[in-house]
């Protein structure tokens, strides 16, 4: 397999006034399928995390749901005080009752209390990226959009990202506040945000594509993806996560693991070159 290299191989993007390296790391697989969602392994998600910096990966996903609260709190004990180019992105309005039990919820008081509940847990004075987990379909989005501004004025957050949303959604948001990215599902498997990942290429917007990794069937043998893999002495991963890195330039992915040996693995998608008929192949799996 190919060895593990900085995630600065896969260039940086800028957040606003703030750079990311482009191979992110997320959270949410820190934490368990319980009730609670407590840690798996607490000591290894720390060597993991810690890991991912020593390989040069300075962008970390999470959120206030991951657990709830777990997630933000390995990353404190992992990396605080943080070193300079560490950028948190964190996110509030999508809350966990139990195992695939999610509830959108973004009042403007609750997501004042969570914001403050993420600097706690997570030792920041001010949130790099915070992001609006989902829209609640219950609160006018000039209320949920409009009490992130407010955090942001106040110096609590710098910047404001959105989750799971539409183009129209997104064009919506940016008349109450500038959004500097977007989260949202997308993979080798499911393009349905295609429409969203093409406007922000237009308008230089952060696409952040959660569960980047799902390659399903497309991994088995003597698929496109697995012929790949094996002519560059890569695993499937690293191509998923290559693909998506030449996608387009504002694409960020952030795989998660709870294993050092699979952040290793993920990382080193960062050095992998596709070439043009690699990246035609991949792209003709939609069809």
């Amino acid at each position: 397999m190919t060895t593990a290299t900085t995630a600065g191989r896969s260039g940086t993007f800028d957040l606003g006034d703030t750079t990311v390296t482009r191979l992110g790391y997320g959270t949410k697989q820190l934490t368990g399928p319980g009730v609670w969602g407590d840690p798996k392994d607490p000591d290894e998600a720390v060597r993991v995390i810690r890991r991912a910096y020593e390989l040069g990966v300075t962008f970390y996903d999470t959120a206030d749901s991951y657990g709830p609260a777990v997630a933000e709190q390995l990353l404190k004990t992992a990396l605080h005080p943080y070193p300079a180019d560490v950028v948190i992105a964190t996110k509030a309005g999508l809350t966990r009752q139990g195992p695939g039990k999610w509830t959108p919820v973004a009042r403007p008081a609750y997501l004042r209390q969570q914001c403050e509940m993420s600097l706690r847990h997570l030792g920041l004075e001010q949130i790099p990226l915070y992001q609006l987990h989902r829209i609640d379909a219950h609160v006018p989005l000039a209320d949920q959009l409009g009490e992130l501004h407010a955090l942001q004025s106040e110096g609590k957050i710098r910047h404001i990202g959105l989750s799971e949303v539409t183009v129209d959604q997104l064009v919506e948001a940016q008349q109450y506040a500038t959004i500097v990215s977007v989260q949202n599902l997308f993979n080798l498997t499911d393009r349905s945000a295609e429409p969203l990942l093409d406007h922000c290429t237009e308008h230089g917007i952060g696409f952040i594509p959660w569960f980047p990794l799902a390659t399903g069937k497309l991994a088995e043998r003597g698929g496109p993806l697995a012929d790949i893999a094996q002519r560059l002495d890569a695993s499937p991963s690293q191509v998923a996560l290559a693909w998506l890195l030449r996608r387009s330039p504002v694409m960020l992915p952030i795989p998660g693991t709870s294993s050092v040996a699979h952040l290793e693995d993920n990382v080193a998608a960062a050095g992998l070159e596709l070439s043009d008929s690699d990246l035609q192949a991949l792209d003709d799996l939609s069809a």
